[in-house]
C-alpha cells in the first residue's frame, strides 16, 4: 500500500508526498510531469504517518533556508538500476551547486571503465526522479548553462536554485528546444 499527503509552501506551492509507510517513495509538485509515475495503483490518503511528519519537518527546514541532510530521510525511489544510480549521484550535488548532464554521464562512464555515456540517458533518469526537491534534480543543467528538463517546470527550477543561493550567472532559459 502507498499512502499520500500534501504539503504546501506559500511561495513554492503544494507538493504531494508518497510513502510505503516507512520510507518516502515520492514527492511531486502539482501539475508535474510523471506525477505518481513510479507508484503502482492508487495512493491512499493518510496524514498521520510518522514518516510524513519527518518529511514535512525536513521541507520546513529546507524552505526556511537550512540545508538538511538528505540522509535524514529514509528514501525508497522506485526505478531501474541505472535510474537509481543517477539519483544517488544527484544526492551528492551540494546545496547551491549545479552539475551538467554531461558531467554526470562522464562520471558514471569513468566508474564503469567506459570511454563515454549518453548525456541523454542521464537526462532521462534525472527527468524521471520521483522524489523531487529532496533528491535534487533541479541542480542539473545543460552543458551550455541552459535550464532545461525540469519536470516540475522551469520556474520552479529557477526558484529552487535561487532559494539555495546558486550562482545564476551564465544560466539561462532557452527560448526553444525539446527539453523545455
Amino acid at each position: 500500500m502507498v499512502y499520500r499527503t500534501n504539503y504546501a509552501h506559500p511561495e513554492f506551492g503544494e507538493v504531494t508526498l508518497a510513502s510505503d509507510g516507512e520510507s518516502i517513495v515520492g514527492l511531486w509538485m502539482t501539475g508535474q510531469k510523471y506525477f505518481g509515475g513510479t507508484v503502482n495503483g492508487e495512493m491512499a490518503p493518510n496524514d498521520d504517518l510518522p514518516i510524513f511528519a519527518q518529511a514535512k519537518d525536513w521541507l520546513d527546514r529546507y524552505f526556511a533556508g537550512e540545508q538538511p541532510a538528505i540522509a535524514e530521510l529514509p528514501l525508497k525511489p522506485n526505478g531501474t538500476a541505472f535510474r537509481l544510480r543517477v539519483w544517488r549521484k544527484l544526492m551528492e550535488i551540494p546545496y547551491g551547486c549545479v552539475r551538467t548532464y554531461g558531467e554526470l554521464a562522464c562520471e558514471i562512464a569513468q566508474e564503469d571503465g567506459r570511454e563515454k555515456m549518453s548525456s541523454q540517458a542521464v537526462g532521462g533518469a534525472v527527468g524521471h526522479n520521483p522524489i523531487s526537491v529532496i533528491i535534487p534534480c533541479h541542480r542539473v543543467v545543460g552543458s551550455d548553462g541552459s535550464l532545461t528538463g525540469y519536470a516540475g517546470g522551469i520556474e520552479r527550477k529557477i526558484w529552487l536554485l535561487e532559494h539555495e543561493g546558486a550562482n545564476m550567472k551564465g544560466l539561462y532559459v532557452p527560448t526553444r528546444g525539446t527539453a523545455l
